[in-house]
């Protein structure tokens, strides 16, 4: 049976999700963190996109991406075939990677946006591996809470941030507001797409 055709709106982000095959880690250390960094500043050089929100779980990852000059299939596949060279080989390791096809979802709202990137950096403390999301080195979260420079040209916090008043701390600190409430509130499931989400991964530590 032919796999059906991924839709592409340039000028779109989408929720990815991709898991480890048979949901087994895809980072064991550090440097698997830092190498697939690494990567996506290696992907973004060749296929430049945006991502405004990220986090890299034991067996899982999270991307909130756009890709405004070729197809997100065209980055994803790229991007996950120079990790599973990577793993493969320090691992020394033959076959899948990734389990099938990655999960991603079009965000169609300003609104939808913002419970996306909430939605992202939760997961560690949906996971209970932190007690507050800035202790989590693997995210996004901490270039939105602290507001360093980031290293990384695919990240921009601007496009997130534009969707608030005020200065750019201001405009910092109502993000994160948001992102704290979802603890207590929870998010609005639609704009999340929660159903499909939940056949996409699963949180693990």
């Amino acid at each position: 049976m032919a796999r059906k055709k991924r839709t592409w709106q340039k000028d779109e982000f989408y929720h990815i999700v991709c898991r480890g095959n048979r949901r087994d880690p895809l980072f064991m250390d550090k440097w698997d963190f830092i190498t697939f960094l690494f990567i996506l500043q290696q992907v973004y050089e060749k296929i430049p996109f945006e991502l405004v929100s990220y986090c890299f779980m034991t067996n899982h990852y999270h991307l909130q991406l756009r890709s405004k000059k070729e197809p997100i299939w065209k980055v994803m596949s790229l991007i996950n075939k120079r990790y599973a060279d990577y793993y493969n080989t320090k691992y020394r390791l033959t076959g899948h990677v990734f389990e099938k096809r990655y999960f991603s979802k079009m965000i169609f709202s300003q609104k939808g946006m913002i419970e996306v990137s909430c939605y992202i950096h939760l997961n560690p403390i949906e996971a209970r591996m932190v007690e507050n999301p800035e202790d989590y080195p693997w995210s996004s979260y901490s270039y939105y809470k602290k507001m360093p420079i980031c290293p990384y040209d695919f990240f921009t916090r601007e496009i997130i941030l534009n969707q608030y008043t005020g200065s750019i701390f201001e405009r910092s600190a109502k993000y994160c507001a948001e992102v704290m409430a979802r603890i207590e509130h929870g998010f609005e499931v639609e704009s999340i797409g929660w159903n499909e989400l939940a056949g996409a991964c699963t949180v693990s530590i």
